[in-house]
């Protein structure tokens, strides 16, 4: 009988999440590898065409697929799930509008993660029914990291997935290093800062200082 290997979870502390756009000039490959030698456990590659051409997406991705998983960290593809498989991802994550999770699981298979963007507490409740692996909490604040993104929902919608959901979350949207406390006060194990790290002049030093925060 053949013995699959553990399908990973989603690890606590600093949730990286590339963007290229806020990067000070630097490449997503550059401030990865940052991100790795800082600590971070997790990282999602988020880019989105017609910035970057699908051969663009894919170079790049092959490339962070090695940095994580020589050093033991998870590797999220945001929205592509055909760059998700051809790199050989840890899973993907995924907003409202993209394909449903039980037909991405059908693609992706039962050793992946699916997250799932949610929004509101229907949302939320859904994500458990529909199968996904954990869930993304936000935007919290208000961010300009995404074009489209929905106005902010609040600390309220934060304390009720802590209330609950079953499933793990990250928090995410408009977190900063100074309101950071504040979120893992109201129970997030899990946290997504964005520009706060990859527009950081030194990114090593900033992901050791926010993961700090968690002890």
């Amino acid at each position: 009988m053949q013995i699959l290997p553990d399908k990973p979870t989603l690890p606590p502390g600093l949730y990286g999440i590339t963007a290229e756009k806020f990067s000070a000039g630097r490449s997503n490959i550059e401030v990865v590898a940052k991100m790795i030698e800082g600590g971070i456990r997790i990282v999602q590659y988020r880019e989105k065409r017609p910035y970057k051409s699908y051969g663009q997406m894919l170079a790049e991705c092959r490339i962070i697929r090695k940095l994580t998983r020589d050093a033991g960290v998870l590797f999220i593809v945001n929205d592509y799930i055909d760059i998700a498989l051809l790199t050989d991802a840890d899973g993907v994550h995924v907003g409202q509008d993209d394909l449903p999770v039980p037909e991405i699981r059908r693609l992706l298979g039962p050793d992946r993660l699916i997250g799932l963007s949610t929004h509101d507490p229907e949302q939320a409740a859904a994500a458990v029914d529909a199968g996904a692996d954990y869930i993304g909490v936000g935007p919290l604040f208000s961010t300009q990291t995404k074009e489209d993104v929905c106005a902010p929902v609040g600390l309220a919608y934060l304390e009720h997935v802590v209330r609950t959901s079953p499933l793990p979350f990250v928090a995410i949207g408009g977190i900063k290093e100074s309101n950071l406390p504040e979120v893992i006060a109201r129970g997030a194990k899990t946290v997504c800062l964005v520009t706060e790290i990859v527009a950081a002049s030194d990114i090593v030093a900033m992901v050791q200082r926010l993961n700090a925060a968690f002890l």
